[in-house]
């Protein structure tokens, strides 16, 4: 082959060479392009999947179960409503089926139960839309289900087991009397709520035929659960909040004193002891056994709007509760906020509102070494045979507080009992911790009473908060009925 040739040849293969490589980039890029485009759509399958595995897991029942979802009304079609039963057996609400098949919704204990249980006519609240999902829900033997099909008729729907006692429900609603208030009673260490009373109440077992005058009386608000949604002033009980601020701002109670005279102004504004008290030189101990109005304002303005807004939110004022169904607590200081409210905020007046179950919540963490365990309703689901379907564990929620904080304000909660204004919860047989509380609501003074607590101090099973609207002072109303249901908890079920 000449030269010419060879030297032709050579780049005639030089530019084959190009040629293939740049078409090799070129499918190379678009190959690229293809794979990204491939593992894009892969990626959105598997997350889609994952979803699907997470719904179906984890999210089904939350849906399935909310009160917004009219889908569960049909199974009432083929089941009959399930029971809802106390934790003492007794029942709280059933179906009574005639024997044309028409259905009727009944309720046992009338009023007694009326907000916490809740009614099925005219919408739903309480354990009623609660536990909708399960009470249309039926576990009965397949066997059964099937010659029910074939039959044409209803399967039994389960029955809820509630954590509510037939026996402290009726003793905190004969307690709380005829006067409006709330009662929550419940077990710190797993959650239970053992008890719930609101009045002025209703009886569901006729809610239909009152349902216009009960939505249009705005004068009592039947209908309203005041132990979750009801919004008052804490009054008094706002000292832990307030104490609990001070340990955490100083590490220790030592060396704080203060010589009470009955009264305290700053800028202009006067905070004064219930009746003008002159409570003379305290301690810490004494100013919260004493319910000292003048210290813990003194304590407020010392520890700023900032820094009780820190502890006030560490202890769920402005944030989610762990509710189904509930109004939350707000608390307004901030760094920016004047002396005359934050005095009047110390002492758990100014603009605070909280609900009785969030105070009982508070006083639960407190009992419970500064864990929050979730509270609820619900104990276990049992089918028409009485073989339980589903229980519900004890779980925790959030830590609120160190233990070492909780039993420093469990010490100032029972030196109250022993020694304040809780003092006729002494000597009962068994040991209290607590905390009065006289919230005023109207320019005369007259005030909401208050009393927060937990009994058997060394190892606490029962927490009790109450709130008598119009009450006057936590000693005078609400305190006897917080007796009587440490009573009926110690005495009346052993």
């Amino acid at each position: 082959m000449r030269n010419e040739d060879k030297r032709q040849y050579r780049e005639s293969e030089r530019e084959r060479k190009l040629e293939e490589r740049a078409r090799s980039k070129r499918r190379r890029a678009r190959n690229r392009s293809y794979t990204c485009v491939s593992v894009f759509f892969m990626a959105i399958f598997m997350g889609l999947i994952a979803y699907l595995i997470y719904f179906n897991a984890i999210k089904s029942d939350d849906f399935i179960n909310s009160p917004y979802n009219t889908r569960q009304d049909t199974f009432s079609d083929r089941v009959v409503r399930g029971s809802i039963l106390s934790s003492d057996g007794e029942v709280l609400a059933q179906t009574n089926v005639s024997e044309d098949g028409t259905e009727e919704r009944s309720y046992p204990y009338g009023n007694t139960f009326a907000h916490v249980v809740g009614y099925d006519t005219n919408g739903k609240s309480g354990l009623e839309s609660e536990a909708n999902f399960q009470l249309l829900s039926s576990h009965e033997f397949f066997l059964n289900q099937i010659r029910n099909e074939f039959m044409g008729t209803k399967n039994t729907g389960d029955s809820v087991v509630s954590t509510l006692s037939a026996d402290l429900q009726t003793t905190a609603y004969n307690s709380l009397g005829d006067r409006r208030g709330a009662v929550v009673a419940l077990e710190p260490s797993t959650g239970k709520i053992l008890a719930m009373v609101s009045k002025p109440d209703f009886d569901p077992n006729t809610i239909s035929e009152n349902w216009d005058s009960l939505v249009n009386d705005e004068t009592n608000s039947s209908l309203l659960n005041r132990a979750t949604m009801g919004q008052y002033p804490p009054g008094s009980t706002f000292k832990v909040v307030t104490a609990l601020d001070y340990f955490r701002t100083h590490g220790s109670f030592n060396g704080f004193s203060f010589d009470c005279q009955g009264s305290i102004t700053k800028e202009g504004h006067t905070i004064q002891c219930y009746n003008g008290n002159v409570h003379g030189t305290e301690d810490f101990y004494t100013a919260f056994a004493n319910s000292c109005n003048c210290a813990f304002a003194e304590i407020g303005t010392e520890l700023g709007g900032a820094s009780l807004l820190k502890t006030s939110e560490d202890l769920l004022f402005n944030k989610k509760l762990p509710l189904n169904s509930y109004r939350k607590s707000s608390f307004s200081l901030d760094g920016s906020s004047g002396i005359p409210l934050i005095m009047q905020t110390a002492i758990g007046q100014g603009n605070t509102l909280v609900s009785p179950m969030h105070m009982s919540l508070i006083t639960s963490a407190i009992a419970n070494n500064g864990v929050l365990m979730k509270p609820y309703l619900i104990d276990k689901i049992v089918n028409a045979n009485g073989d339980t379907i589903q229980t519900t564990e004890p779980t925790t929620y959030k830590r609120l507080m160190t233990s070492n904080e909780a039993a420093i304000l469990g010490k100032l909660m029972k030196g109250v009992v022993e020694s304040g204004t809780a003092s006729a919860l002494n000597g009962r047989g068994y040991t209290v911790a607590g905390k009065t509380g006289s919230a005023e609501y109207d320019e005369n003074g007259s005030s909401h009473s208050w009393f927060i607590g937990y009994s058997n101090v060394d190892d606490p099973d029962l927490v009790v908060a109450v709130i008598v609207e119009g009450g006057g002072t936590g000693s005078e109303a609400a305190v006897p009925i917080a007796a009587d249901l440490f009573d009926a908890y110690h005495f009346d079920q052993q």
